[in-house]
């Protein structure tokens, strides 16, 4: 795959599209949608969002992290659109008047094996470009964050909080201002390949478009197999619950303090970051979900439980995950279990109140082997492109991919 780069209007290998629609009122459909306005002169833009407003579910409930680029796969497509996700964010933001604030982060690892790792991490952030990476002894990660502790740490002091919601309207905004026409609870039931061209299915009816760029999320897989594309990767949703430190404690951590990534857990685990308003959060967790949408323990959303399980890849996960679920459980139905997760990295929080904070849902792809899908996934059918996955760093992102989808689609 070709490294994304800027285009200029209609370049002459370009086929001629004057009608395009975008499926999902995320912040990745969004800035397509923008950069598909931007690219082709006189295109007539529409994008199709089933809720209400935009950014209603990943969107809306995610850390605001602007991740820098510290563990993905040097050269692979993760790697190099997330470095340039976050120089068209950051110019973006400016460009707009948002708030955009380089809090940094810490990587701390607790034991020689993590040390270890870390330093491999270290050595991805070197290679994908990441400023101003460096590694900590235990007696200098104080010098960073006076109330941390740990063995090493790796600093990256240029990643970064926003307000990825406000990204998100400002990027509508600029699609509305070049004549695209924004569909809120608008939603889209299949797309159906003409001799040229898709036809959009909604409830309400039916409409023709040269190209077609669907960005469904939570939805995508279901979406992928009503258009004709293989039922896997299947999405199988797991919630996160956030955590926000008291009044009292939320000062003693100035940035973002993550954990070394295990390879034995699928998930991360509890992790302190500030957000962009200045609340300190804590987690999340990750659980199985009782629905792609359900944000609360008592929405359970029957359909969505059946589809896992009666997938086989999701029993084969479970089977390989047993202390992953033990260990993510055990946060989910203890506060204390929570805060002493975050105490092995700032043991003052003892005693620390915390509160309930957002609750979000990931759209986790998985593999018929139960196997998780890690990289970006974005497949090709004729006048469509599907983005079936696009996990963290997604919304780091992209603009990136915005850009990468449409130089690929354009040139198809």
């Amino acid at each position: 795959m070709s490294s994304p780069s800027p285009m200029g209007p209609n370049p002459p290998h370009m086929r001629t599209i004057k009608r395009c629609a975008v499926v999902g009122g995320g912040i990745i459909g969004v800035a397509v949608a923008r950069e598909l306005a931007t690219k082709l002169d006189g295109v007539q833009v529409t994008v199709y969002e089933k809720e209400d407003r935009l950014g209603a579910h990943q969107t809306g409930h995610n850390s605001g992290v602007v991740h820098a680029g510290l563990y993905y796969e040097p050269g692979g497509l993760k790697a190099r659109l997330c470095r340039r996700g976050v120089e068209l964010l950051q110019e973006f933001c400016a460009m707009k008047n948002l708030p955009y604030e380089a809090c940094g982060k810490l990587v701390i690892a607790q034991t020689p094996e993590e040390s270890k790792r870390l330093d491999s991490i270290f050595a991805r952030a070197t290679a994908n470009g990441v400023p101003g990476a460096r590694m900590l002894r235990g007696d200098q990660i104080r010098e960073v964050e006076p109330n941390a502790v740990g063995l090493s740490a790796l600093h990256s002091p240029e990643t970064a909080i926003v307000d990825y919601k406000a990204v998100t309207e400002a990027l509508a905004d600029d699609v509305r201002a070049m004549g695209g026409a924004i569909r809120l609870g608008q939603e889209v039931t299949k797309l159906e390949q003409q001799a040229s061209g898709v036809m959009v299915h909604t409830k309400d009816g039916r409409e023709h478009y040269d190209l077609v760029v669907a960005c469904a999320g939570l939805q995508s897989d279901r979406l992928a197999e009503a258009t004709g594309e293989p039922a896997t990767p299947r999405i199988v949703p797991f919630f996160g619950q956030y955590y926000l430190l008291g009044q009292e404690a939320r000062h003693q951590v100035k940035g973002l303090i993550y954990p070394v990534p295990d390879p034995r857990h699928p998930f991360l685990g509890v992790h302190l970051t500030k957000r962009i308003d200045g609340e300190m959060m804590l987690g999340p967790n990750a659980f199985i979900s009782f629905g792609r949408e359900s944000y609360a323990w008592n929405e359970v959303n029957f359909p969505d439980v059946l589809n896992y399980a009666l997938f086989p890849g999701f029993w084969n996960f479970a089977r390989q995950n047993v202390p992953s679920a033990v260990r993510e459980f055990r946060t989910v139905v203890s506060k204390k279990k929570f805060i002493r997760e975050a105490m092995r990295f700032v043991p003052s929080l003892e005693g620390a109140s915390i509160l309930p904070g957002t609750r979000g849902v990931r759209a986790q792809a998985m593999n018929g082997d139960g196997s998780l899908v890690d990289d970006f996934v974005i497949a090709r059918r004729r006048d469509t492109v599907l983005v079936r996955n696009a996990p963290s760093p997604g919304a780091t992102s992209s603009m990136a991919i915005a850009e990468y989808i449409v130089e690929q689609a354009l040139q198809g």
